[in-house]
């Protein structure tokens, strides 16, 4: 592999190998070789990208309620815990 793979090329690689190579072509592009530099930095994207959707999986379905942004020292949502500056 000395040209940069296409989308195809990278979506047959495995995690695990995903992660091999990268390092291998960042390693090499470190030493210098001008070529190795686009090839590594195509592994890495789709590295990352895999691990950005394997994350976003992870996220819990519901989002929290929301609370105004002037009560930060809140830990409830209804605001009703005993701040810095709660005056009850």
């Amino acid at each position: 592999m000395t040209a940069v793979p296409t989308p195809s090329q990278l979506a047959q690689i495995d995690d695990e190998q995903l992660a091999h190579l990268a390092m291998s072509w960042r390693t090499r592009a470190g030493y210098g070789d001008r070529d190795a530099f686009g090839v590594a930095h195509a592994l890495e994207v789709e590295r990352r990208r895999r691990l950005r959707q394997s994350q976003l999986q992870q996220l819990p379905a519901e989002p929290m309620a929301p609370r105004p942004w002037w009560k930060f020292w809140s830990t409830s949502p209804s605001g009703s815990s005993d701040g810095p500056m709660s005056t009850t």
